[in-house]
């Protein structure tokens, strides 16, 4: 009997992959297909890192599993196959023939109708490169020389001119070294590439990726006296993230002076979580101490705007992939890993320890500010 999977819902799986390509992150793709982040990224390892090739175009064509389930409780309740196909605003055939080829001795299910459907739609033709063995060997000793599927695609036409079963597109070597149905070279050769990946990132059009940030503030209109470290109440802010990216600890560093403070996050470090330990964490602050706070483009500050009202603080934002724009965080984040190594799991820390870790790295002189240390720099103005 065949076995049903998500793979056989390509209504469920192929939403996920639209929403990739228009621009969402995992998460959100995932939560379009019903479902949630590793199970999102178990389909791309799978798939190699390439869309599913079928079910793109079937949405109208052929029936869904949804439509499925509702013949399956149409026939249990008795109803006409009329009144099903009415329902599903379907031909009445389409039903009939649905229930002549997709039941078994069990009658008719929707899980096994799908499954048994998938099996007849599957047709595999065999992948060229698989079946020809001297085109196969160019193409690897090719890669192996790092050239890039176009430079083999376009030099394979200039030597066999006039032999199109010497030829190969650039995408069929793509799919022969990441989609495993279609593996005819060793997987091994996408080291041999450019980017030297084990999944195929495609690359978004410009414009298309969407800022993980609602209406932020680049760090470009930052006000210029944080930029010279000369006035105190500038932070920089990141997260510290631990075992399997599963825990995390909030760090807060002042330009400055080099003063630090680290977030509890218990619960996670989703945006409510970020919002409500750095709102409160940033209200223990004096209001001169609150000019400006500056975060990378993280998902976790979705909800900056609460957290600007609530502490009374402007926020801005690093440009992508720019941590020297935080270089004071940067910088105190790698003094921390002395405490909470990778691989840590930083749920297992009370706030009372987290406070004690930063008590103890305010009190380190610092070679920058000529061996003076943080709490003596940031002096009165924490306490006033």
């Amino acid at each position: 009997m065949a076995v049903f999977s998500d793979r056989m819902v390509p209504e469920k799986v192929q939403a996920f992959w639209a929403a990739l390509q228009a621009g969402e992150f995992i998460t959100a793709a995932a939560a379009r297909a019903g479902t949630y982040r590793v199970k999102g990224r178990r389909w791309i390892v799978a798939a190699g890192g390439v869309r599913p090739r079928r079910g793109r175009h079937l949405v109208g064509r052929y029936l869904s599993f949804g439509e499925r389930e509702e013949i399956a409780l149409g026939r249990a309740r008795g109803e006409s196959l009329r009144s099903i196909a009415a329902r599903l605003g379907r031909a009445a055939s389409t039903v009939s023939r649905e229930l002549r080829r997709n039941s078994d001795r069990n009658g008719y299910r929707a899980t096994s109708a799908q499954a048994l459907a998938y099996q007849r739609a599957t047709r595999p033709k065999p992948a060229k490169l698989a079946t020809n063995a001297v085109l196969r060997g160019i193409v690897e000793g090719q890669l192996s020389k790092r050239y890039s599927p176009e430079q083999i695609a376009g030099r394979l036409r200039r030597e066999y001119p006039d032999d199109p079963e010497m030829w190969v597109c650039t995408e069929t070597i793509y799919q022969s070294l990441y989609v495993q149905p279609r593996g005819a070279l060793k997987r091994e050769l996408t080291r041999c590439l450019r980017t030297g990946r084990a999944l195929r990132h495609p690359g978004r059009k410009p414009g298309q990726r969407k800022n993980r940030i609602p209406d932020m503030v680049n760090i470009s209109q930052r006000p210029a006296e944080a930029a010279d470290r000369a006035v105190p109440g500038h932070w920089e802010g990141d997260l510290l993230i631990g075992a399997h990216n599963q825990t995390a600890i909030g760090t807060l560093v002042e330009r400055a002076t080099g003063y630090t403070m680290l977030l509890h996050l218990p619960r996670g470090y989703g945006p409510e979580q970020v919002r409500d330990a750095l709102a409160d964490k940033i209200q223990t602050l004096p209001v001169v101490l609150r000019r400006s706070l500056t975060w990378d483009q993280g998902p976790e500050m979705g909800l900056w705007k609460q957290v600007a009202i609530a502490a009374d603080i402007a926020i801005y934002f690093c440009d992508p992939h720019a941590p020297w724009q935080r270089g004071s965080n940067e910088n105190t984040n790698g003094l921390l890993r002395q405490y909470f190594p990778k691989g840590t799991d930083l749920g297992i820390y009370s706030e009372v320890e987290l406070d004690a870790v930063a008590a103890e790295l305010n009190d380190r002189p610092r070679k920058r500010f000529d061996y003076a240390k943080p709490i003596e720099l940031i002096g009165d103005l924490f306490v006033g």
